[in-house]
């Protein structure tokens, strides 16, 4: 256990390195920090100290240095668009985000994982054909268009719901949350409905696959064959292997929920980090831009290991020494 930990740990590490210089690269091939903070009118002189203070004049390994320094600080420079530090407006948008997220997340796997085990137990239902072709138009609808949809019938033609912003929030300390007001669940309804859509369809039909799958082994057989009740074959022993592969697919899509939540997030002028980094790209924000490469980044590495440590909880096959190891 110990040495998978730490193998995934160097793993870890070696894909944070390649992020943190593709980040990098972006400081020394797109656009110049020195052109959009001075301007154009900005004499010689002034863009050789700026770059001097910048330390851009330093060799490419030092600087690459200084980088990864910075980073495993949390600090990425000031943003070329606002004047502040990446850090404190990462500060400020990445509690949104993460609301939106897990929000999406829940709904995803609450409503997903039942409906896919209903569609795999009562396959030649209608409620089962249903949900299938559901989940079809799900991945088919890219989220821009349910999002506007979503604000054409709730916002705008029956008014039950706001269509942008994030509403009242509270704040916890440096931590600012909606989920403790009213308004704020009343805001974060639409935007999650629309990001977990996606997710909501995969989800269910990969449950429904994996679960027709394990129905066929022989071990359910062996099941039903000594007399076992449907509930316990159907919940105690196919759901919990059907449930090895969904963890996966569900750790990424929970990464992916956080780095692909730009187009809901700019749909319903959500104020989180998606956001922010389209502002940052049409002004060639550099900054911002990195800090975001490398916070999601770090962000599908730790759900990555978490992932890989829930295999050991859920399947017991691979807790079992193999052999030769012991030696």
């Amino acid at each position: 256990m110990l040495a998978f930990v730490l193998r995934r740990l160097l793993q870890a590490v070696i894909v944070m390195l390649t992020v943190a210089f593709v980040a990098f690269m972006l400081f020394q091939y797109v656009g110049d920090p020195v052109s959009s903070m001075l301007g154009q009118d900005a004499t010689p002189e002034q863009r050789e100290q700026l770059r001097a203070d910048l330390g851009l004049d330093a060799p490419f390994p030092l600087q690459f240095a200084r980088f990864v320094g910075n980073a495993v600080q949390g600090e990425f420079g000031i943003s070329l668009r606002q004047g502040r530090k990446v850090s404190a407006l990462i500060a400020e948008r990445f509690p949104a985000t993460l609301e939106l997220s897990l929000a999406a997340a829940v709904i995803a796997l609450a409503v997903g994982v039942p409906l896919g085990v209903y569609a795999a137990l009562r396959r030649g239902g209608l409620g089962a054909q249903l949900a299938m072709t559901g989940s079809l138009l799900g991945v088919s609808l890219p989220t821009f268009l349910i999002g506007i949809l979503l604000i054409l019938v709730f916002a705008v033609l029956l008014g039950w719901l706001p269509s942008f912003g994030r509403g009242e929030t509270i704040a916890l300390g440096a931590w600012s949350t909606g989920l403790l007001s009213a308004d704020g669940w009343l805001h974060l309804i639409l935007p999650a409905l629309t990001l977990s859509i996606f997710q909501l369809a995969l989800i269910l039909r990969l449950v429904r696959a994996e679960m027709l799958e394990v129905l066929r082994t022989d071990y359910i057989k062996f099941a039903r064959a000594r007399g076992l009740p449907d509930r316990i074959v159907h919940f105690g022993h196919a759901l919990k292997n059907t449930l090895v592969p969904v963890i996966t697919i569900t750790g990424l899509q929970l990464g992916g929920l956080i780095a692909f939540a730009i187009i809901t997030e700019t749909v319903f002028q959500w104020p989180g980090m998606g956001l922010l980094f389209i502002q940052a790209v049409q002004f060639a924000d550099i900054p911002v831009m990195s800090a975001y490469l490398c916070l999601i980044a770090l962000i599908f590495v730790l759900i990555n290991l978490a992932v890989d440590l829930l295999y050991f909880a859920v399947d017991p096959r691979l807790r079992v020494e193999r052999p030769g190891a012991a030696h």
